[in-house]
């Protein structure tokens, strides 16, 4: 049956988005899930958005990206300390983006097309698509030999054949979990998360037992500039470029909020879901890779676990499931939000498909850190403008003030307009921007203006502040015309 909403701050009436069935739709099912969630449907609590994010970064991944630090010739300290100042201000700006979706009721690419326009919003969601598709890829690759390593602690040995084996069973199973939708994923998070939590206390607590961490380590010596660069780099892969790596997803799980949850309350659980298992797992897998200078410092874990190898395995394979599932769900609704015609499910099972023959083709290639690293930096080469322009357009152009039935118009007939040039315009300015000072490891990510600063990386900063300013200058000149849409003012802000 069709209803409305009588709250002011959610100016919609559901109707208009065509969402008449015979029965009271669900809203997260292949057929509605891209219609914005009303207050009374929202069944998510701010401690489930806690589980859900701190289920996607407890995932060995981080252990790799604590030890790039390492392998890039700085200091455990260094390292450490671009670990913790990068995600504080990655993390914190996160949480404004989970408080998008709380307000809205919308994904994340779906509320894009505010600021880009109907259609102008493909760009963003074609490119968060494929990146999460990507991502579910790297994600699997990256635990294989750790598997086989604790495989073998229990007498089970083997191969290339083997890993093609577990591939095609974790893809199997996050992909069914993410198809199945938002409340298998937060249910898989809920009850999954806590149990790896203690895994790894006890992980930890042996690692640095029972392993000789150098907790002096000084790098390789680098100083000056040598260092700033190194420092820099590391910073855009895996301090500020990881936590902002995650804004194109928060929408999407916090729609499912009731806008009654105190913002500061859904705000806090949300960032610390992510922080805490970043700098606990990335200090761990830092203060590890003193030993040998290691991009895997998990090698040298599984060597001391012995009767541990068991849930320390069951630890590894739910990482990279606890992140691909928000990788695939995610990955769909984009396809939706570029008017795909083909449903959420089936869309899921597509982009698993893809992601298993990737894996498979990623088994085959080598020197990891240096891969690795490069996919992070590119990362931020589009993130880090979207995210400028969305918060630009969301809290200070339109004041929390999106007009939610105008996003569900169809193309060719929307009163957003179908491309939004001043937000295109500024984007495609802010990635040229983002790369001219990035210093990346592949050669084609390292720009001049990078190079011209001693190699010192200040892409992520370049792209926000460029593509941000642009949008600030542009956009309050389009709203500010006559016969542009407004959306009527709430009668009270989130929290309030």
């Amino acid at each position: 049956m069709s209803r409305t909403t009588s709250d002011p701050a959610l100016p919609i009436d559901l109707r208009d988005i065509d969402m008449t069935t015979s029965a009271e739709p669900d809203l997260d099912d292949h057929q509605h899930a891209l219609d914005p969630v009303p207050d009374e449907r929202r069944g998510s609590t701010a401690m489930h958005q806690f589980w859900i994010w701190a289920g996607a970064n407890i995932a060995p991944i981080n252990w790799v990206l604590g030890a790039l630090g390492i392998v890039l010739g700085l200091s455990l300290a260094d390292t450490v300390l671009v670990l913790v100042l990068g995600n504080l201000v990655g993390m914190a700006v996160f949480g404004f983006f989970v408080l998008m979706g709380q307000r809205t009721g919308v994904s994340q690419m779906v509320l894009t097309r505010s600021a880009f326009g109907r259609r102008g919003a493909y760009l963003p969601a074609i490119i968060q698509g494929v990146t999460s598709a990507g991502w579910c890829a790297v994600n699997t690759w990256i635990v294989l030999d750790l598997v086989l390593a604790l495989l073998g602690q229990l007498g089970i040995h083997g191969g290339i054949a083997m890993k093609i084996a577990i591939v095609l069973v974790v893809m199997a199973l996050q992909t069914y979990i993410a198809a199945n939708g938002f409340r298998w994923i937060a249910a898989f998070e809920k009850y999954t998360v806590p149990v790896t939590l203690v895994v790894l206390l006890g992980m930890t607590v042996v690692a640095w037992t029972k392993l000789d961490v150098n907790w002096g380590y000084s790098g390789a010596g680098l100083t000056g500039a040598a260092r700033l660069s190194a420092m820099s780099t590391v910073m855009t892969a895996i301090g500020i470029g990881w936590g902002i790596t995650w804004l194109a997803y928060a929408s999407d799980y916090s729609r499912f909020v009731p806008r009654s949850v105190p913002a500061r309350k859904l705000y806090a659980t949300s960032v610390l879901g992510q922080f805490i298992p970043v700098i606990w797992l990335g200090v761990l897998g830092a203060s590890v890779a003193t030993i040998g200078q290691e991009a895997d410092p998990g090698k040298l874990i599984v060597a001391v676990f012995g009767a541990l190898a068991v849930p320390v395995l069951l630890l590894v394979l739910h990482g990279p499931i606890a992140t691909n599932i928000l990788n695939i769900y995610s990955c769909a609704l984009c396809a939706l939000t570029v008017d795909l015609k083909i449903s959420r499910r089936a869309m899921a099972y597509i982009v698993g498909l893809f992601a298993t023959g990737f894996t498979i083709l990623l088994i085959f290639q080598e020197n990891f850190a240096h891969a690795l690293d490069g996919w992070l930096a590119s990362l931020v080469v589009w993130v880090a403008p979207w995210a400028s322009i969305m918060a630009v357009h969301f809290y200070f152009i339109r004041g929390r003030r999106i007009d939610i039935a105008a996003l569900y118009d169809p193309p060719g007939r929307s009163r957003l307009g179908d491309v939004r040039w001043d937000a295109v315009v500024s984007f495609l300015a802010g990635i040229v921007a983002t790369w001219f000072f990035e210093f990346g490891i592949p050669s084609v990510l390292q720009g001049p203006g990078a190079k011209m600063l001693g190699n010192v990386d200040l892409s992520w900063l370049a792209g926000a502040l460029v593509a941000g300013g642009l949008y600030a200058l542009l956009g309050s000149r389009r709203e500010a015309l006559p016969g542009t849409v407004q959306a009527p003012e709430p009668a009270a802000a989130i929290g309030d």
